[in-house]
């Protein structure tokens, strides 16, 4: 997430890759800032102008953005941001902690021997809180969980993670639906201890953990420890 470009802003000059990936990853930065809220059009051609391309790769990027359930297309209104419930948010959760769980698994002699990535996002979200940055501490909690999946080596299982729009998904969760301030680096320090010392339950910890961030849907029990 912290690597994606941070701006609607201006008139980026898009060179690096595709147009349609660039105007992608930055709707998808329009999504999260809150540029654009649940309900709200995305009009393509304004999206076109100000980004000075072409409709083509905007209309693209939305189809995109359809395909992993964050736009939906009315007929004769165009792209909207949908209107997202807790329900939307909490079906993603067994899903990813069912990948992560998996990617738990295959790198846990990984992370065991070199878990320095891992206490370098959890330090990064103390400075984030001690600084007043929220923004900047989701985005360290997000590539805290990326880097457990990177670790388990294995391409199928991060394309999956990739495909399935974990990351924004679990980005808009954070801001919607879980208000209340918690102590992430607290949270997720003790995955860190539970690598190290390779715990033979490690992956089923990052699979609860993952169940315990999901949005609170009414009627239903909060996760359990």
């Amino acid at each position: 997430m912290g690597g994606r470009p941070s701006a609607m802003e201006g008139a980026p000059t898009l060179t690096r890759s595709s147009l349609r990936e660039q105007v992608r990853e930055l709707l998808l930065e329009g999504l999260l800032s809150g540029r654009w809220q649940p309900g709200e059009r995305i009009v393509e051609r304004r999206v076109a102008a100000e980004l000075m391309v072409s409709q083509a790769p905007v209309r693209e990027a939305l189809r995109e953005l359809e395909t992993l359930r964050l736009i939906e297309t009315v007929p004769g209104k165009g792209a909207r941001v949908r209107n997202f419930t807790p329900e939307d948010l909490a079906e993603t959760f067994p899903v990813r902690a069912g990948l992560e769980r998996v990617a738990a698994e295959l790198g846990a002699d990984r992370l065991a021997e070199d878990p320095k990535q891992l206490e370098e996002h959890v330090e990064a979200m103390r400075h984030s809180v001690s600084i007043g940055d929220t923004d900047a501490e989701q985005r360290e909690v997000l590539a805290f969980h990326r880097a457990i999946v990177e670790a388990s080596g294995n391409r199928v299982l991060v394309y999956s993670w990739e495909s399935l729009g974990i990351e924004v998904w679990s980005a808009l969760s954070l801001r919607w639906f879980r208000p209340h301030t918690h102590d992430n680096a607290a949270e997720h320090q003790p995955l860190i201890d539970a690598f190290r010392r390779r715990d033979p339950d490690v992956a089923d910890q990052v699979y609860q953990h993952v169940l315990n961030c999901s949005p609170a849907v009414p009627g239903t029990s909060p996760a359990e420890d």
